[in-house]
């Protein structure tokens, strides 16, 4: 692409047709990439004023395209949309694989006791609430009260749907209770995410024309587009919490697979697939 002009280049516009299903399926593992997470905040800062000079109409001279798109790759990667602030890398969505990831395999392998439920239930929503609040629409502001109600209602949830399916599968067969984790998130996503945005659904979201004129707002859109952020967050989360366990429960059958290390990794690997 080196040798594409750059004149009339819209850095805002999207890289790849957001009308196809393809398209989109690029531009979120292009964001979600988590090799970006590994670069220094200086590297970020210099893409950071790379897009923002092409936005001016001011491109460095030598500059090409691919090296516009790859900063661009960088900026939504790292950079919040609203307020243009470097967002916590815990927060940035290029972080989920490895730590989605992680915790997941930490909830699927540590399932049999009271502590270790909690523990890792808890570390679970903490992680998903300061995703939730980094990548939060700057619009309809939250106050730290609100932020902090979200976060104890949807901890004490997956808490309460844990331990209490943990305690009634006791006697269940061992498949029943390798899926409580589950349960316990898709609960727990029903709670956090509505509260994390409440003021947009007391509020509504702001609604634009196909020129970007802001025409009021609507609660309606807002209800519409956060039932469908929860719908897909357990979605995601499906695969991996449910179909792993029952061919880990046939697994585990086998003498090679006895060794706690190796299931563990299996369990990270397999969840890292679904995660991406």
């Amino acid at each position: 692409l080196s040798g594409v002009t750059l004149k009339g280049f819209d850095i805002d516009a999207p890289r790849w047709d957001q009308s196809t299903f393809m398209g989109r399926l690029k531009h979120f593992f292009n964001i979600t990439d988590c090799r970006t997470v590994l670069l220094p905040d200086s590297r970020l800062d210099e893409a950071k004023a790379l897009v923002e000079s092409c936005r001016a109409g001011s491109v460095p001279p030598g500059t090409t395209v691919e090296q516009l798109h790859y900063a661009k790759k960088l900026y939504d990667s790292a950079f919040h949309p609203d307020t243009g602030d470097r967002m916590n890398l815990i927060g940035r969505m290029s972080f989920q694989v490895p730590g989605g990831m992680a915790i997941t395999g930490f909830m699927l392998q540590f399932y049999r006791t009271v502590p270790a439920v909690v523990f890792w239930q808890w570390v679970n929503q903490s992680f998903n609430a300061l995703v939730n609040y980094t990548n939060r629409n700057a619009a309809s502001p939250i106050t730290p009260k609100q932020i902090g109600v979200a976060y104890v209602t949807a901890t004490s949830t997956a808490l309460a749907t844990a331990v209490g399916l943990n305690l009634y599968t006791k006697k269940a067969p061992p498949l029943v209770a390798r899926w409580v984790p589950f349960a316990a998130v898709a609960a727990a996503n029903c709670v956090n995410i509505p509260m994390m945005r409440q003021q947009e659904i007391l509020n509504g979201i702001a609604v634009t024309d196909e020129d970007g004129n802001k025409l009021g707002h609507s609660r309606k859109a807002a209800v519409k587009g956060i039932t469908q952020v929860v719908i897909s967050r357990v979605t995601m989360a499906a695969p991996g919490m449910i179909i792993l366990p029952i061919i880990m429960q046939r697994l585990e059958k086998y003498r090679f697979m006895q060794v706690s290390l190796m299931l563990f990794c299996i369990q990270e690997a397999r969840n890292g697939t679904e995660k991406r």
